[in-house]
C-alpha cells in the first residue's frame, strides 16, 4: 500500500502525458523507452495499456526479471542491455514518443549526455519524464533521524551527498533538473514533487488512512514550496 501511495502522483502525470500524446499523434499505440527501467515496474503496466515498450538497462539480472514479469503478465517488452547514454547507438533518431528517465540521472556517468541521448531518439513533440532524488528531502530525512552533521553535509555538498557511505552518487534540485533539460533542448512542461509526506509519515498512520494520504500527496505535488522538499523531483519536458 505504501508503494502504491508513493507512485500515485507519477502515474497520474504519466497518464495525462499518454492521453496528450495519443491525441497529438492520432495513434493509440505509442513507442516508449524506459531508460534504466530495471525489472519493469513502469514498463510492464505501460505495455498492458497497449504501448510498444523498450527497456534499456545495464543489468542482465534486471532484464531477466523484466522478461519473467512481462511473461507472467502476458505482455511483450523488449529489453536491451546498455546504459541510458547509449540510446542514440541503440535506436534510430526520432522514433520514440516518450522516454522515461526515472532514478537514472543519479547514477549515470554523464547526466547531461543521457538527456541529450533521450532528446535524440524522441520525435518532435515527444516527451521525457525525469524522476530524480532531491537533496533537500535527504537533508530533512537525515536530520529527522538525528544525523544533523550529515544533513548539513547534504546542503553543502555540490552533489547533495551526506558522506562517503552515501549510496547515491548525486542528487538534483528542481532547478538543477530543469537546467539540464533546457541545455538538452527540452521545454519544461510540468514539475511535481513526489513523496512529499509519504516518506515522513509513520507506517501505522499511512496504512490507517491511505486514501487521505494520497489526496494530501496530490495537493502537495504542485505546491510551489512543498514540491521542492519532496523525496523526488518529477519533471515532464517536451522536445
Amino acid at each position: 500500500m505504501r508503494d502504491a501511495t508513493r507512485q500515485t502522483v507519477v502515474w497520474e502525470a504519466l497518464r495525462a502525458v499518454l492521453a496528450d500524446l495519443t491525441t497529438a499523434t492520432g495513434r493509440e499505440t505509442l513507442d516508449i523507452v524506459d531508460a534504466g527501467g530495471g525489472t519493469g515496474g513502469f514498463a510492464v503496466p505501460l505495455a498492458r495499456l497497449g504501448h510498444a515498450v523498450t527497456v534499456v538497462d545495464p543489468s542482465p539480472d534486471s532484464l531477466a526479471a523484466l522478461e519473467r514479469r512481462a511473461a507472467e503478465t502476458g505482455v511483450t517488452v523488449r529489453g536491451l542491455q546498455a546504459d541510458a547514454g547509449d540510446l542514440g547507438d541503440l535506436l534510430e533518431a526520432e522514433t520514440v514518443d516518450l522516454v522515461l528517465c526515472h532514478s537514472v540521472l543519479e547514477y549515470v556517468e554523464d547526466p547531461a549526455a543521457a538527456l541529450a541521448a533521450a532528446a535524440g531518439v524522441l520525435r518532435r513533440g515527444g516527451v521525457v519524464s525525469v524522476l530524480a532524488a532531491n537533496p533537500l528531502a535527504t537533508a530533512i530525512h537525515r536530520a529527522l533521524s538525528g544525523n544533523f552533521g550529515e544533513a548539513r553535509q547534504v546542503l553543502a555538498d555540490s552533489a547533495g551527498r551526506w558522506g562517503d557511505r552515501d549510496p547515491t552518487p548525486r542528487r538534483f534540485t528542481r532547478e538543477a533538473v530543469t537546467g539540464l533539460l533546457s541545455k538538452a533542448g527540452f521545454t519544461v512542461a510540468d514539475v511535481h514533487g513526489v513523496r512529499v509526506f509519504a516518506d515522513l509519515v509513520p507506517s501505522r498512520l499511512a496504512e490507517g488512512d491511505p486514501a487521505a494520504l494520497v489526496e494530501l500527496e496530490r495537493a502537495a505535488a504542485a505546491h510551489p514550496v512543498l514540491r521542492d522538499i519532496a523525496t523526488q523531483v518529477h519533471v515532464i519536458a517536451c522536445r
